[in-house]
């Protein structure tokens, strides 16, 4: 699995490192609070104050420690052991803690094996050796390096080089002859979410999959390899999930239903989320006489890599042997969750996860996420103790089981699906974090309250607010010569005083089942950009020992990362309203209908363009005579789509938000608070907002997926699709379902802005 949804920031800001001691926070300016009368923010302020006083960078660096010093994988003795411990902390903290457990497929390998058996015989290493300096390294309790959910096999055949394994690079190979029918594929890292790569040979006929990760990619390319460095030395290996999670994450065995003891289950040939093909993570040093072995074309530039050898394309004499035979048996995942009862709302809640399995010992992925987040809970408990009660129920979730496929996130959800609908609030997700800049991403909802949140607290290497050091970041990125008019849009709103938009999610970590299975508003928080974690990212080298070294030393941003999701969960939890704005939310909708517009659009003109060059041989007689390059494939016609029910209903949505934001901001200054029955019903609506726009029918192909507006995409992974029900029927050139989906899309939103407009009703009632 992923470990971390990754948006991270391209652009790097010189900055000067003032030390943890300026990891504070700020006074946010004055002003009103979201959900917060004048003198409430004023008391909401005195106890994030006492908050912050409880956090201590060190308890942070001993936990990280504790909890990475074995292996950490589902199944493994370290991962129960350390459930159990953060039961007792909670518990020790004033928490109602449990672990609940779930029975998954989680196949392991028990025999794995990789050999080139012509022209010459190479048998691959396939282990990862003790590095100097770091401690775990040289521990034997890990599982080796595999790629979870791919299928055992003994296959031999000729070896193809396919670039990152996307589609675009099968459009390649076509044009040039070759076909990977029948024969075993070679990818690289990157461009695509894993899962996607095998899974796509197999689509194109290919027995077997190995994956490598180049150099040019994360390893000596980017800069000096571990130890001496950050970056992925020569045998490292990327380990990872590759379930057809697109489809549904979770266990593969009980899609839609929790994984509990008496569920009913598929069997493994029948799981739709298993592939068919044996696939295998490898290292660049294993990679490379393989790489070197092959002849056929010499590939593209844009393919090659970073290792020092001229890249071919293949087939020819290079034969592989791949081989992989697994034990198939169900596992038991341990889910940690805690409780504290809301003293005036107990069946509206807010909840906070982060994974704690680990591929191995998972220092950087998830633990640097989970030591901030039981820092947050360690304070909330302190709170108690002094004797405030949260308005809601707070609920923290130790999730198990995410790196293999969102196991134990999803498997709860599942099971505890139709309460969730009824009471969850929010869910707030963290996983790896590192040193750098605040990445938001989430539901536009949200967006006013995690920008009011960013202004208040401080940047621990430069002293400023973690909003002003990121608006400084978008600015400076927009110059960039390659700037993307996404990038430029986000420049110009980070030079205004306008909120700054936060990421829409796709997927590869827990939120996905509460926002994109169950339509509960969701927010996915982290810092990052600066810590070098790529190099090491799913290896034996995510250590606690690489951690402190090259991602947060001295833990100031694990601080940071308590502060910032700490008060977003105070707040919500505190709020007499739900603090949910909606004209982030209109804003974003209406970009991504723009996109949709233009993409079609596109298609129309590239059809135009392209069809007539094939028709006269342009292609044929512009080719290089001595180099087989086939004319692209030819494009279809696209129709015409009738968007007005789409433009209407975001028109309307820019509307309704504009008179809710409006009537929500005078409430707090109003002369006297809405009514205890009033605020009621109007938490009600806010309450499930985000499940009007989720569809029973779900996705096309893709049930499990059911909200219209976020997910992540078929042949992305974890990139997320906004308006997935138009846009990737309309990048495939399925226009039937396009036009489907924009009335489904219309639908859901139109929806969205009958429950918002009684929403303002509410808030414009007294009495």
């Amino acid at each position: 699995m992923k470990g971390c949804c990754r948006w991270l920031l391209s652009a790097a800001l010189l900055s000067v490192v003032v030390g943890v001691g300026a990891a504070g926070s700020e006074p946010e300016p004055a002003g009103p609070m979201l959900g917060f009368r004048a003198e409430a923010a004023a008391s909401q302020r005195a106890l994030e104050q006492r908050f912050d006083e409880q956090l201590d960078p060190a308890e942070l660096t001993e936990w990280l420690k504790l909890m990475s010093a074995e292996a950490n994988h589902v199944g493994s003795a370290h991962n129960l052991k350390n459930a159990r411990w953060v039961r007792d902390q909670f518990e020790k903290w004033g928490w109602r803690a449990k672990i609940e457990t779930f029975d998954v497929l989680y196949p392991t390998p028990k025999e794995h094996s990789l050999e080139m058996i012509g022209p010459r015989k190479f048998v691959a290493s396939l282990k990862e050796p003790v590095v100097p300096g770091d401690a775990t390294s040289s521990r034997t309790d890990s599982l080796p390096p595999y790629a979870v959910y791919g299928a055992d096999g003994d296959v031999t055949g000729p070896l193809v080089y396919v670039n990152y394994g996307m589609p675009d690079d099968y459009k390649e190979l076509a044009r040039r002859g070759i076909d990977v029918k029948g024969k075993i594929v070679i990818a690289r890292y990157g461009r695509g979410w894993r899962g996607l790569k095998p899974k796509l040979a197999y689509e194109h006929g290919a027995i077997g999959c190995l994956i490598y990760s180049d150099p040019k990619d994360d390893g000596y390319g980017q800069g000096d390899i571990y130890p001496d460095g950050a970056w992925r030395p020569s045998m490292s290996v990327q380990r990872g999930s590759v379930a057809d999670m697109p489809v549904y994450p979770g266990d593969p065995l009980t899609p839609g239903i929790g994984a509990t003891k008496g569920a009913q289950r598929l069997k493994v040939s029948e799981a739709p989320s298993v592939l068919k093909i044996p696939v295998m993570p490898i290292s660049y040093a294993d990679a490379q006489p393989l790489l070197e072995a092959l002849s056929g074309p010499v590939a593209p530039s844009s393919w090659r890599g970073g290792l020092p050898i001229t890249y071919h394309l293949g087939p020819g004499a290079a034969q592989v042997r791949l081989k992989i035979v697994s034990d198939w048996n169900l596992k038991t995942l341990h889910n940690v969750t805690a409780t504290i009862a809301g003293r005036d709302s107990p069946d509206e809640w807010v909840l906070r996860g982060n994974h704690r399995d680990a591929w191995n010992y998972g220092a950087w992925d998830p633990l640097s996420g989970h030591v901030a987040m039981m820092a947050e809970a360690k304070a909330i408990g302190a709170l108690l103790k002094q004797g405030w009660r949260p308005r809601r129920t707070l609920v923290f979730a130790s999730w198990d089981g995410e790196e293999p496929g969102l196991l134990g996130s999803t498997e709860w959800a599942e099971t505890h699906a139709a309460e969730l609908q009824r009471k969850a609030v929010m869910y707030l997700n963290s996983d790896a974090n590192t040193r750098g800049f605040l990445v938001a991403g989430g539901s536009h909802s949200l967006q006013a309250l995690v920008n009011e949140v960013s202004r208040g607290v401080t940047d621990p290497q430069t002293g400023v607010s973690v909003d002003a050091r990121l608006r400084a970041s978008l600015k400076v990125a927009a110059l960039e010569s390659d700037a993307s008019d996404e990038q430029k849009r986000k420049a110009k709103l980070a030079a205004s005083p306008a909120d700054l938009p936060i990421e829409p999610l796709g997927g590869g970590t827990d939120f996905t089942p509460f926002l994109q299975h169950l339509g509960i508003a969701a927010l996915s928080i982290e810092y990052g950009g600066e810590g070098e974690h790529d190099g090491v990212y799913h290896s034996i080298y995510d250590s606690f020992d690489h951690y402190v070294k090259f991602g947060d030393p001295g833990l100031a941003y694990g601080v940071a990362e308590a502060r910032t999701a700490g008060r977003i969960l105070l707040r919500v939890a505190e709020a007499e309203i739900i603090p949910l704005q909606f004209g982030g939310f209109a804003q974003e909708v209406a970009v991504y209908l723009q996109e949709v517009q233009e993409l079609t659009k596109k298609k129309q003109e590239a059809s135009l363009a392209l069809n007539p060059l094939l028709d006269d041989n342009s292609f044929v007689l512009a080719a290089d005579p001595t180099r087989r390059v086939l004319p692209p494939a030819r494009e279809p016609e696209v129709p015409e789509i009738d968007f007005a029910a789409l433009d209407s209903v975001v028109a309307r949505l820019k509307s309704s938000a504009e008179r809710y934001d409006a009537a929500y901001l005078a409430q707090a200054s109003a002369s006297s608070p809405l009514p205890a029955a009033k605020r009621r019903q109007l938490n009600a609506l806010l309450q499930g907002m985000e499940q009007t726009l989720i569809t029973p029918q779900g996705l096309p192909g893709r049930d499990w997926y059911k909200h219209m507006v976020y997910a992540p995409g078929l042949l992305t992974g974890y990139g997320v699709k906004t308006l997935p029900g138009i846009r990737e029927p309309s990048e495939a050139g399925r226009w039937a379902e396009v036009q489907q989906y924009v009335k489904t899309t219309a639908d859901v939103l139109s929806g969205y802005c009958d429950r918002l407009d009684r929403a303002t009703t509410l808030l414009k009632q007294q009495r």
